[in-house]
């Protein structure tokens, strides 16, 4: 299965692995299932930490560098990705996380989430 992870799953997997759910340990750790990350993330991360936000205390490029050798793999944001935003339900106003649903569902993802907001998009989101 592809997986497409949400930011804070991303920064708990590289730097905060116990506050990870056991479903959601079990998915990163299931070798059949391919694990990705959004460029949008990385973006998030580096204006949040610019920002002093304390859930984001990480380097982004370091982040960047361990995720890709960690075999996680990187999907860029399309155009087709940012109009798709359009066609979601005004149910939660992150736009990082409305550009993540958009994602998912036009590439077919899984999103894994912690965010009970996100997960009302229902289509293609699971929280865990």
């Amino acid at each position: 299965m592809n997986l497409l992870l949400d930011t804070h799953l991303l920064l708990w997997a590289a730097s905060e692995p116990e506050r990870l759910s056991a479903k959601a340990r079990a998915l990163l750790l299931d070798p059949a299932n391919q694990l990705l990350f959004s460029a949008a993330s990385l973006w998030e991360v580096t204006i949040k930490n610019r920002l002093d936000r304390p859930d984001f205390k990480v380097d982004p490029r370091r982040l960047w560098r361990m995720l890709l050798v960690s075999g996680y793999r990187e999907l860029p944001v399309s155009s087709e990705h940012t109009v798709a935003v359009n066609d979601l339900p005004h149910l939660h106003k992150d736009p990082f996380d409305r550009i993540l649903v958009a994602q998912a569902r036009v590439e077919g993802l899984l999103l894994l989430t912690v965010d009970k907001a996100v997960a009302k998009y229902g289509e293609g989101v699971r929280k865990v």
